[in-house]
């Protein structure tokens, strides 16, 4: 910590329940601009990096598409996809998981006719999913599955080989809102102090203390790589980076037993040139010189001026392009 705590003492954590949901934080005192520096890095993580569970898909018999209406129901297949992107589940593992929906007799089809499985919690009963008439009935199943992030549907398309499954995107983030604010604080005669004022609204599936303490973790997991005597934090969405540093040279050990592997990135490349190589998965000097001129010259934003650049660079080891004289 500043030097300045010395003096202010260790910065305080209070907190407050605003809602069921919803909570403030009121960290401080910090030295100046502080305040922003861990403000901003704690809501970025809130953002982008909280683990979640959603509805990526449904899978309805007989239905092929989004834009069919079923009898004896009011809402259309579309209608109940975009209701099913609110249901708000707790998922205590990774993967995907398949959830049966059935409703054998007339009226309101809600999140409390999800059948649960394997630990899986549905957070919001009582949400409306779609109304069913007399003397009909509907069932089908949704797939729920856990992640990071926003996954879109292409993405989803690409993962899916059950064509009958119509995917969701997906916002896995229970955070639905985080705000924060710097005021001016004082210690004694020390008038120049941040205390920094966070509220985190979530969906229930995580608690606001829970996101602030996962998201310290993730910041800690990333700032120990400047002090390897710091603890690493564990845990399935924060990367261990002794492990994963360890498991980076086994891999460089297991490609260079196979054959020698020299990284392009030593050739002194521009950074154009690079790009356009990396982006055409060639990586090493052994793989550009079995490169032809004609397969460099297919590869997407490489030009006639990288070829020259490339050609000079491996001329200089002592290497050639494949095909060259």
């Amino acid at each position: 910590m500043h030097i300045l705590h010395s003096v202010i003492g260790v910065l305080k954590i209070q907190r407050e329940v605003l809602s069921e949901n919803e909570e403030r934080f009121i960290i401080g005192p910090l030295p100046s601009g502080y305040g922003v520096t861990i403000g901003n890095s704690l809501r970025r993580v809130m953002l982008s990096s909280i683990p979640g569970a959603r509805v990526t898909g449904i899978k309805i018999p007989h239905v092929a598409h989004e834009y069919m209406n079923l009898p004896g129901i009011r809402e259309s297949v579309l209608d109940i996809m975009l209701n099913l992107k609110w249901l708000v589940v707790d998922m205590p593992t990774n993967g995907i998981e398949w959830l049966k929906v059935q409703k054998k007799q007339s009226g309101k089809l809600t999140a409390a006719d999800i059948k649960e499985v394997n630990g899986i919690t549905v957070t919001n009963k009582d949400m409306y999913i779609t109304t069913v008439d007399e003397g009909f009935d509907l069932s089908f199943e949704i797939r729920v599955e856990k992640g990071v992030g926003y996954i879109g549907i292409e993405e989803l398309k690409k993962r899916e080989e059950d064509p009958q499954v119509l995917v969701i995107d997906a916002n896995f983030s229970p955070v639905e809102n985080t705000r924060y604010e710097i005021v001016n604080t004082r210690y004694g005669e020390i008038t120049n102090l941040d205390s920094l004022e966070f509220v985190i609204r979530t969906n229930g599936a995580m608690s606001p203390s829970d996101v602030l303490k996962f998201s310290g973790k993730m910041l800690e997991s990333y700032f120990s790589l400047f002090n390897e005597d710091a603890l690493q934090v564990g845990g399935e969405f924060i990367a261990n980076i002794h492990e994963v540093m360890e498991r980076e040279k086994q891999e460089v050990k297991t490609e260079l037993e196979k054959e020698t592997y020299t990284p392009i990135e030593i050739m002194g490349l521009s950074p154009r040139t690079l790009n356009a190589l990396v982006n055409g998965e060639i990586l090493s000097i052994e793989a550009l010189s079995k490169c032809t001129e004609a397969k460099l010259s297919s590869i997407k934003w490489f030009w006639k001026k990288a070829m020259t650049e490339v050609r000079d660079a491996l001329r200089a080891r002592g290497v050639k392009l494949l095909g060259d004289e």
